[in-house]
């Protein structure tokens, strides 16, 4: 059953005397800037990987040693969205540059982007990209349709020559969009791609995915650990800044999902059979608990908008793997929601304390199902 959207539910309220949940400043964290990744590990599974293995303690290790921490009959849920090349340098009719960075798309040939210079970027203003003098079928040609007043983007219309398509034009013409704290990095474009990206969609990487190899896939599967995949495309929601300092008042813009009866089905199982579901990251948490939202988990493909922070009530998720976050994020949230804010924070604290590296090129944490704040004594880990 699909459905064309998901709605964020009604908020749950938190613990009253934990007002602080709902306070942007709260979840506000000093980095220095040393801490920043500005390049992966090499090979990817050398990333240091925190685990929280129960409410009170937490080790460090690294991602290779991520077997262990599992069971036989665990699952793991992956995002396989592949990064477009959706950052494009053009020029307007009288030559003046232009560049435009792809964010969702929303028809044929059809996509919301932010664009600069933006106010001189008026509907009805063309952008050209590539040289249709040298080469006219390497040649991709924007006209500005309207003004997005959520996001301030423009949506553009792209013609193509005969013969292509948008997506190779990207291929050809694009390139990778690094995030902005990313200023210094000489890593090649299949880096900031997971080895298991396979659907062009999002304009940011999965990245709690990026530690994972095809070596370590065998151990896992050696091991009697399973995975399944979904598709979220990674867009504005993820990384749109809460700005609101009570939380509750932000709005999530929508990211499209995609999840396949098939994987339904592998979800069902693992739980039926007593094994647990571990969300690799931030952008598969979004769409199984918003597939979620009847109450249980079905097959859906369209959009959700749904915001997770502390007092949210889970339906699917057990436990999940993530990397570290930028302050004030809603991704900050969302894993607060899971083994609540105070915690996260002293986690942060030990991190950096530690040198672990952060953001898309970091390091990652795992969540153990031991370690939520709502985690029952029947889970609580062998003595």
């Amino acid at each position: 059953m699909t459905y064309d959207s998901l709605a964020t539910p009604p908020p749950v309220p938190s613990n009253p005397s934990n007002d602080l949940d709902r306070s942007l400043s709260a979840y506000d964290y000093h980095l220095p800037e040393e801490r920043i990744a500005q390049n992966p590990v090499v090979p990817r599974d050398r990333s240091r990987l925190l685990v929280v293995n129960s409410t009170t303690t937490h080790e460090h290790q690294h991602f290779y040693n991520l077997p262990q921490w599992l069971k036989p009959g665990d699952l793991l849920v992956l995002n396989n969205t592949r990064v477009l090349p959706a950052r494009l340098y053009g020029r307007k009719p009288g030559g003046a540059a232009a560049e435009i960075l792809l964010l969702e798309e929303r028809g044929v040939n059809q996509w919301l982007a932010l664009v600069r210079p933006g106010r001189r970027l008026r509907p009805g203003a063309q952008i050209t990209f590539g040289n249709p003098d040298q080469d006219p079928s390497l040649t991709l040609v924007g006209t500005i349709q309207e003004v997005d007043p959520e996001t301030s983007g423009r949506i553009i219309e792209f013609q193509t020559p005969p013969g292509r398509s948008l997506l190779s034009l990207l291929d050809d013409l694009g390139k990778i969009p690094l995030p902005p704290y990313i200023t210094e990095s000489t890593a090649e474009p299949e880096q900031y791609q997971t080895v298991y990206a396979e659907r062009p969609g999002a304009v940011a990487a999965p990245t709690a995915g990026l530690h994972f190899t095809p070596e370590l896939f065998e151990t896992l599967q050696s091991a009697g650990i399973n995975h399944t995949y979904l598709t979220l495309h990674v867009g504005v929601g993820t990384f749109r800044p809460v700005e609101a300092e009570v939380i509750t008042n932000h709005q999530m813009h929508g990211e499209w999902l995609d999840i396949s009866p098939e994987t339904v089905e592998a979800i069902a199982r693992t739980k039926a059979q007593g094994g647990r579901v571990f969300a690799v990251g931030t952008t598969v948490v979004r769409a199984l608990e918003g597939a979620a939202q009847s109450g249980h988990l079905q097959p859906f493909s369209g959009k959700t908008n749904l915001f997770i922070y502390p007092g949210y009530t889970w339906q699917v998720v057990d436990g999940m793997i993530t990397n570290f976050h930028l302050p004030k994020s809603s991704l900050m949230m969302l894993v607060s929601a899971l083994i609540g804010r105070e915690r996260l924070l002293s986690l942060y604290q030990d991190a950096i304390a530690q040198a672990y590296r952060f953001y898309s090129f970091g390091d990652a944490m795992l969540i153990l199902p031991e370690a939520r704040i709502d985690a029952s004594p029947d889970l609580a880990p062998p003595l």
